[in-house]
């Protein structure tokens, strides 16, 4: 299973510590594994048209007992219908071994489904659910109308009560009053009668339709826990967890669908039976981009947080891994430079690289760091909104919590105006637009975004290129709307210009920066009511 080099890496050096997978540059070894794998998929005919829907690989870079290098591949999920191909790393847990429980028990979840279906789809029972619902209606309206007789029938008698001695006539009237409740009461008797032998069938029908529904679901949460159970991780340790004990410590505790199928627990899996050491690892999309995703083809992503965080988090101990890259990126930085302040406010120009509020991590610093240094009385919440840590620019900063209110009101409002420069990786064929395209989380991948037309956020983007070089294309970008990640995606999305901002690793690919920035700022002041517009161009 493991391949040895076509290519000469003689030159090549290991590094000293494995890859932090959810942030990494790749490695030049596994760069040029990559490209090993990527001609080998090109020989395999059969799975092209699979493969140009698009997937995930992996390569992890192995080292043998007798100190010899290379690499294993691995692709997440399935690949034409299977999980087992020779060139590749078994999964985990074969979930399609014909012989093995999931199949079995998949089959009796199936047989199930077609008994519920054929249930639902009854037509009889649709035939009598109709008939019901039309004698109902009958019947109501039958009853109405007799209640209604009885109201009427009550008042003429009230008005003959107030001109009539005669006991006889009120007697009469009584027995007339009561031959009505009684007609009336007869009557919703027959209609009940009428409906019973319907519903009677009807109630039989949902009764085994629920039970047949509560055993799937049964099943499914049986099959569900026995799975999980048999996907038994390793570490560098030789410790062993199934997924269960994986998530139990996490925030959602079950495992999500699919965990422990993508790429790199399956490498890092193999690699551990077989004694080889893991020296580096990186992850590639080949293929088309997933709906609502932006994924280019060639280029390397992180793992994912939402299935693999956990799942590393186990399987990475005991080995020496590098350090979050981004708790590296501050050191060095310039503050953020101060270029407008008055009593009440200020507005500074942000570095890329540096926070705009504190992470997870204390030990990075952040633009509200430097601000609570430099304004000691301030009372506010201070920083009024927030760029992403690659992007540059211009932030806006309240001294009270008045200010602050009143500035948040404004962009809430969206009567605050801002401004972006950015470079694109290549000329794009309009001039100026507009892009509308929802937003909303990648909830197992954050911080990453999807277009999702039916559940996201609306998004507006106007957009003019002010200049086309052989370097790409620079363009000022006017967000109508505040969205995560608003811009990156709309210049990255094959809806949007297609063209990813240069340096954005989240949906391009790396550079030195993410040539993203902030350049103008408008805003009525809260205290005078001037209206203010600030300028830092961009360096790039």
């Amino acid at each position: 299973m493991i391949h040895y080099f076509q290519t000469p890496i003689a030159a090549v050096s290991l590094p000293d510590k494995f890859t932090y997978p959810f942030h990494y540059t790749p490695h030049p070894l596994c760069i040029t594994a990559a490209e090993e794998v990527k001609t080998y998929l090109s020989t395999q005919q059969a799975w092209q048209e699979e493969i140009a829907k698009g997937k995930m690989f992996g390569v992890l870079i192995v080292q043998t007992a007798n100190q010899e290098i290379g690499y294993l591949a691995a692709f997440s999920g399935q690949l034409a219908g299977n999980n087992v191909h020779p060139f590749f790393v078994p999964p985990v847990y074969d979930l399609l071994q014909p012989d093995g429980f999931f199949k079995k028990e998949e089959q009796q979840i199936s047989a199930l489904n077609k008994k519920i279906e054929v249930l639902i789809a009854n037509e009889r029972i649709q035939q009598l659910k109709q008939d019901f619902r039309t004698m109902s209606l009958e019947a109501e309206k039958e009853i109405e109308q007799a209640k209604k007789e009885i109201k009427r029938a009550k008042q003429l008698r009230e008005e003959r009560r107030q001109r009539c001695t005669n006991s006889e006539t009120l007697e009469q009237m009584i027995r007339e009053s009561q031959f009505m409740k009684a007609e009336l009461k007869r009557l919703e008797k027959r209609w009940k009668e009428a409906l019973k032998p319907l519903e009677e069938e009807l109630r039989s029908h949902d009764a085994d339709l629920e039970t047949l529904k509560a055993e799937r679901k049964q099943r499914s949460a049986d099959l569900q826990q026995r799975l999980f159970s048999a996907f038994k991780l390793w570490n560098a340790r030789g410790e062993e967890k199934d997924l269960w004990a994986i998530f139990a410590t996490t925030k959602v505790q079950t495992p999500p669908a699919g965990s422990g199928e993508c790429a790199a627990p399956k490498l890092l899996q193999y690699a551990y039976i077989h004694h080889l050491k893991p020296i580096a690892m990186a992850e590639f999309w080949w293929g088309e981009s997933p709906k609502g995703e932006v994924r280019k083809q060639g280029l390397f992503y992180p793992s994912c947080q939402g299935k693999c965080g956990p799942i590393l988090g186990h399987m990475l101990q005991g080995l020496r891994v590098e350090e979050n890259p981004l708790h590296q990126v501050i050191k060095g930085l310039p503050e953020p430079e101060i270029i407008y302040e008055d009593e009440w406010l200020l507005v500074v120009n942000k570095p890329a690289g540096l926070l705009s509020v504190p992470g997870k991590a204390e030990t990075i610093s952040s633009v509200l760091d430097f601000i609570r240094t430099h304004c000691c009385t301030a009372t506010g919440p201070l920083v009024v909104h927030r760029l992403d840590m690659a992007t540059s620019g211009l932030l806006l900063v309240a001294k009270t919590k008045a200010v602050h209110q009143n500035l948040q009101a404004q962009f809430k409002n969206r009567t605050i105006k801002k401004s972006y420069i950015a470079l694109l990786e290549r000329e794009i064929s309009t001039t100026e637009g507009y892009i509308e395209l929802p937003l909303a989380p990648d909830f197992l991948n954050r911080p990453r975004q999807i277009i999702d037309h039916l559940n996201g956020k609306p998004a507006v983007t106007h957009y003019r290129v002010l200049k086309t070089t052989e370097k790409g294309t620079r363009i000022l970008f006017e967000p109508l709307t505040g969205r995560t990640h608003q811009l990156r995606v709309h210049a990255a999305h094959a809806e949007g210009l297609n063209a990813p901002i240069i340096g954005d690793e989240l949906y391009g690919q790396r550079s030195d920066r993410l040539y993203l920035h902030a350049e103008s700022l408008t805003f009525q002041h809260p205290i005078t009511g001037e209206s203010m517009t600030l300028t830092r161009k961009a360096d790039f």
